[in-house]
């Protein structure tokens, strides 16, 4: 049988991502801007073609999994983030709680001694400063790599990434799933199985998004069937994972209702008590809520609104007020969260995860601080939809690794200015042609 041209090539440009993702997984440090560029850029050059052309489905899901297999023992390039992972990991295996205090105790005469807590991992911590701020079901994560490899830091990466792949085949099946349900086309599971920012960011550089994006896809499948008690579940290990989908609430409650969001939140508060309660108390609450709150007055790395907003500061006042401004827009978030959930019906699960990717895209905009990794939940809700500025913003995102050129971690606004001002324009482009293909719509009935 002959393949016609088109997807003869299409399983050539999946060959030369294969080779690709070698080439970045092992071979790239993010120091070399120019060749993390390049092949970033080829990557996403041939994830376009495949999207966008015909392919068997399950050979480009099949496609995805292997790419991410292939970055199985590769020590993550682009952050550094997994030693802390490592850090708290063997906390827990010696019985500490790694919200209680910060690093630097462990080193001094007063500490324990524990095995694996060494100055030399110490030093690669890149916020020592800061209490651990990972919830629990990230820290079983972490417990689990210290517990399996306590004495290979490769060993605790292969552990950790193995948690990643489970997570990410269980998101990739469960978008198939509601794609169908949703009547959308099951291509649409390619966009997220195939993105390189997804790919390289949670597989390769170990970022636990992928927990809190299947156990979010899970939430959503569960109440598709009405099923909002087993909903409550779900939701609760994604904010066991990461505390952004708190920010979803005012959409679900709009969607069930008073009666069935009092019974969902009381299994979802019964829920997160027993996943945070082994670590929790007075001392711990307050250390987590003082490293969160300096996260928002001080972390600021390729920012779109907040560049602006703090551009102007420098003009009126001569210094940075992001101390003062961070929490502003943090607020400006949730007014603009509960403005959506209040005026919008929310019938179908389709259009809850529409509505939660809205809040999500606003809070984006409005943050101090947004990491390429942080768009790839983007882009598993955008999925379910016809809008695809997260997939466009998800490869535009690559410039903000120009910061890590030298060691001053110095940020070229020129390049963030191309990034939001190319996402913007996509965006509004795609709002226009969806009022008017809505604005038909309603007129042909």
């Amino acid at each position: 049988m002959t393949l016609p041209r088109n997807q003869i090539a299409s399983y050539t440009a999946l060959g030369i991502s294969a080779l690709l993702y070698l080439a970045l997984g092992y071979a790239t440090p993010r120091e070399n801007f120019t060749q993390l560029l390049l092949f970033t850029l080829l990557a996403f050059g041939a994830y376009a073609y495949v999207t966008n052309h015909n392919i068997n489905v399950w050979h480009g899901i099949g496609a995805g999994l292997f790419f991410r297999l292939l970055l199985l023992f590769a020590i993550p390039a682009l952050s550094d983030d997994y030693f802390r992972f490592v850090w708290d990991g063997i906390l827990l295996v010696a019985g500490e709680n790694p919200y209680r205090y910060l690093p630097a105790y462990y080193l001094s005469e007063s500490a324990p001694t524990l095995v694996g807590i060494t100055p030399e991992l110490f030093r690669q911590l890149n916020s020592p400063e800061y209490y651990s701020v990972y919830p629990p079901v990230l820290q079983a994560a972490f417990w689990l790599a210290a517990t399996l490899s306590p004495d290979s830091l490769l060993g605790s990466i292969i552990v950790m990434r193995v948690i990643i792949l489970a997570a990410e085949a269980g998101s990739i099946l469960l978008l198939l799933r509601l794609l169908r349900r949703m009547g959308l086309p099951d291509r649409h599971v390619l966009l997220y199985a195939l993105n390189p920012l997804v790919i390289l960011e949670l597989t390769g550089n170990l970022h636990m998004e992928a927990l809190m994006i299947f156990f979010l896809l899970l939430f959503l499948y569960q109440l598709h069937f009405q099923r909002h008690l087993v909903a409550a579940i779900p939701f609760a290990l994604a904010v066991g994972a990461k505390l952004l989908p708190l920010m979803f609430l005012p959409f679900v409650w709009q969607k069930l209702g008073f009666r069935r969001f009092a019974a969902f939140g009381a299994v979802l508060l019964a829920t997160l008590f027993m996943l945070f309660f082994p670590l929790l108390s007075l001392e711990v609450l307050r250390n987590f809520w003082q490293s969160i709150d300096l996260y928002f007055q001080r972390f600021e790395f390729n920012a779109s609104v907040y560049y602006l907003l703090r551009w102007l500061g420098f003009r009126l006042t001569g210094y940075n007020q992001v101390a003062i401004i961070g929490p502003l827009l943090s607020l400006a978030t949730l007014l603009s969260v509960l403005a959506l959930a209040a005026i919008n019906k929310l019938g179908s699960v389709r259009r809850l995860a529409g509505y939660m990717a809205a809040a999500l895209t606003v809070y984006l905009f409005l943050s101090t601080t947004v990491h390429p990794w942080y768009l790839t939940t983007l882009v598993a809700l955008t999925a379910m939809s016809q809008f695809r500025f997260a997939t466009v913003w998800s490869c535009l995102a690559i410039f903000s690794y120009s910061a890590y050129r030298t060691s001053a971690y110095t940020e070229n606004l020129w390049l963030v200015l191309l990034e939001y001002s190319l996402v913007g324009l996509w965006l509004i482009a795609e709002l226009y042609l969806y009022r008017q293909h809505k604005k038909h719509a309603n007129l042909a009935q």
